[in-house]
């Protein structure tokens, strides 16, 4: 039985484990980042199939006028099943006084077409433009 319930302990392997399974090797080349990543996060889900984490979204902003989905991320034995739809879901419900919600991700066709079913939309159909500085 699938359970979706909000991550208030770091258990370090299991997350490491979710992050390594999608390929995530940012993370899990750098553990100390993303453990201080979550401490410093504004709200992190998880959903679990009996014990074993399966999936999570990671929150960060000020949660009132702006957060940004920093991570999304499905086992991929689980993905395509509706769990990410699950995650981003829950997340628009808690959030849903925050006047901006944001998140960047490949510039795929499906991925394109899953936000946008979500009624995310592309920066540029906005008229707007991102920017990023990185640190390699």
């Amino acid at each position: 039985m699938m359970k979706i319930k909000e991550i208030k302990e770091y258990k370090e392997l299991d997350i490491l484990e979710l992050y390594h399974a999608v390929g995530w090797t940012n993370y899990t080349d750098k553990p100390s980042m993303l453990k201080q990543s979550f401490k410093n996060s504004l709200f992190v889900l998880g959903a679990y199939d009996e014990e074993q984490l399966v999936g999570l979204i990671r929150v960060v902003g000020d949660g009132h006028s702006i957060i940004y989905i920093q991570d999304i991320l499905v086992l991929p034995n689980y993905q395509r099943q509706g769990l990410g739809r699950i995650l981003i879901n829950r997340v628009l419900e808690k959030f849903n006084h925050v006047y901006q919600k944001v998140l960047m991700t490949d510039n795929q066709e499906k991925v394109n077409a899953f936000y946008t079913s979500l009624g995310f939309k592309r920066t540029h159909d906005l008229d707007l433009v991102t920017f990023i500085h990185r640190t390699i």
